[in-house]
């Protein structure tokens, strides 16, 4: 008799069971049914995988048959591929659950994943190299399917940070598989351990066979500022800015972009350090070659300001040759303060060439040379001895610059403005923009240079009227102007000045010129010497105090102060006056009576 839970099984009654049976097999064929009916009925228990026949699809049900009339639902969308749901196509399931009513929910890909993991798990071990497809990116990687869902770690995708990770969805790659975890069913995987063992046996390759000009291909995979990395297969090779054309470029990605194929000469290699050093201009035959050909010294050319600096700007003659155009050859006249204020980047002008440096690379260009030079004209025109009318233009601690004609500038050295006034600033006489009559001394055509005076439009005083005038012995009177540590400066007349040295101010010793006399205060003074070399006139005081001594004591010896002798020259100013000078005489008819 067969068991009653079987006869419910099978949706069948007692009745109509034994009636099929008896039908159709012997006693000995019946008990054989019997053992296989259960072995079947074992196989639907929920979490088991079975196999199955696809009957048909229902909306997004596929109806699965199961055998003895069983029948399951599978949902449409585990299928990978809707061209795999074929009616009669045998696929393997797990049975999840069974319902009062009779119905069996299956699960195609809970039972693909499982036969995958059994699958890895026997065919594979740590170690071993798998190929799969990226399903999906998830958190700190993504996801590759190889039968089962593996994991490849963000810093496992590449051997440099490869940006989004999302672009590598969708495509089929080797991976090497770091970990097993049988208890979690995690299997965790690593691209970047493949790439590097190709790379290292690629790298040793390389440095086996790479020469010093050798034309290698490879790819853009970084860019910096000072040049670009290339990978030349196993090892990456610098292609320096400098090195990437014979022209100015700004910066590498102006030629090159990231992943770009690029070919270039080997122009380095350092098999111990592993570096080598590449070249995309040495490709092409050096401009400077042929340049002094191209761009003899002395003739002109016609260029492009391509980069402006503080001491000049550059000119670019044609691609890979550039020249500088130096701030002093830009003007034979005007005061340039910077290029930037005559040129512009993206102008196209005119020059000469001036010099070539071949083994440099250097070319000194000029602008001022398309023009005659005005120095040229201005030595023949302003000899020394011209008297000129100028304008000041700047006024400087040591000087005046003064325009003598649009273009040509001169300078009126400070001590050059008087012949006996010491200034400390021509500010104190001239004004900006004031006009000064002076004299050309001298004309440097080469340094650009005039050289102007004031004081050279009269006669020096020092070589005829101070010493005629100013005698050693004399007593004059003059102003105090101006107290030193060393001693006290006496105006005599207007723009001269005689040094008071403080050992001649009083007998005894004095710790300040001011602890005997004050600024604008008259004095008589008696002159030591004129010293016409050194243009100095040295003044006593405690000596004029001497001379009013012995007159006293004289007089009480029966002289008489008669009068002060004028013993200065009948021409006694600069300016040509008489200026009496006091001195003490004996009277001789005193001097008789007291001797009878």
């Amino acid at each position: 008799m067969v068991d009653r839970n079987l006869i419910t099984q099978l949706g069948m009654t007692e009745e109509q069971l034994e009636n099929e049976v008896n039908a159709l097999f012997t006693p000995e064929d019946q008990q054989l049914l019997h053992q296989v009916l259960e072995k079947r009925i074992e196989d639907l228990i929920p979490g088991s995988i079975i196999r199955g026949r696809i009957v048909t699809q229902l909306g997004n049900d596929v109806i699965v048959e199961l055998g003895l009339k069983s029948e399951g639902i599978v949902e449409a969308s585990e299928f990978d591929n809707p061209e795999d749901i074929e009616e009669g196509r045998e696929i393997e399931v797990l049975l999840e659950e069974m319902d009062a009513e009779g119905g069996i929910m299956l699960s195609k890909r809970k039972a693909d994943r499982i036969r995958g993991w059994e699958f890895v798990i026997t065919n594979h071990k740590e170690g071993d190299v798998v190929k799969g497809r990226v399903t999906r990116r998830i958190k700190g990687g993504l996801l590759v399917d190889i039968g089962v869902p593996v994991f490849l770690p963000a810093s496992q995708v590449d051997i440099r940070k490869p940006g989004d990770i999302s672009r590598f969805i969708g495509q089929d790659i080797e991976s090497k598989i770091l970990k097993i975890d049988t208890e979690n069913h995690n299997i965790v995987v690593s691209r970047r351990k493949i790439i590097e063992e190709e790379r290292q046996a690629s790298k040793e390759r390389l440095l086996r066979e790479i020469e010093v000009g050798q034309i290698r291909k490879g790819v853009v995979k970084n860019i910096a500022d000072f040049g670009v990395f290339v990978d030349l297969g196993g090892l990456d090779g610098l292609l320096h800015i400098s090195d990437l054309s014979w022209g100015r470029i700004s910066h590498p990605s102006e030629l090159v972009q990231l992943d770009q194929d690029i070919e270039c000469m080997v122009i380095g290699v350092d098999r111990t350090s592993e570096k080598i050093s590449l070249g995309l201009k040495q490709k092409q035959p050096s401009p400077w070659e042929q340049v002094e050909a191209r761009f003899p010294v002395g003739s002109k050319a016609k260029g492009t300001v391509v980069n402006i600096m503080n001491y000049g700007a550059f000119v670019r003659l044609e691609e890979g040759i550039e020249g500088l155009v130096h701030i002093s050859e830009m003007s034979w006249t005007r005061r340039i303060g910077h290029p930037g204020d005559i040129l512009n980047v993206g102008d196209e002008i005119e020059v000469m060439v001036l010099d070539i440096n071949k083994e440099k690379q250097e070319i000194s260009l000029g602008i001022k040379q398309l023009e005659a030079n005005p120095w040229t004209v201005a030595s023949q025109k302003y000899p020394p001895g011209t008297i000129v009318t100028a304008k000041a233009t700047s006024l400087t601690n040591y000087g005046a610059f003064v325009e003598i004609e649009p273009g040509i500038d001169g300078l009126v050295h400070i001590s050059d403005l008087s012949w006996t006034k010491k200034y400390n600033h021509p500010g104190e006489i001239l004004q900006k923009g004031q006009e000064v009559k002076c004299v050309v001394l001298e004309v440097d055509q080469d340094k650009h240079r005039v050289s102007l005076g004031v004081k050279q439009l009269s006669e020096d005083p020092w070589l005829r009227a101070i010493p005629e005038k100013y005698i050693p012995g004399q007593i004059v009177r003059g102003k105090v102007t101006k107290l030193t540590n060393f001693g006290v400066f006496v105006e005599l007349e207007s723009e001269l000045e005689g040094l008071l040295h403080i050992s001649e101010l009083a007998d005894h010793k004095i710790e300040s010129p001011q602890d005997v006399v004050q600024v604008g205060q008259d004095l008589e003074v008696k002159i030591l010497r004129v010293d016409t070399d050194s243009r100095k006139i040295g003044l006593s005081l405690r000596r004029v105090q001497w001379a009013a001594e012995d007159h006293q004591k004289k007089a009480e010896e029966g002289h008489t102060h008669v009068e002060r002798k004028d013993v200065s020259p009948r021409r006694g100013g600069l300016d040509g006056t008489l200026m009496p000078t006091p001195a003490y005489v004996p009277n001789p008819i005193a001097n008789q009576e007291q001797k009878s």
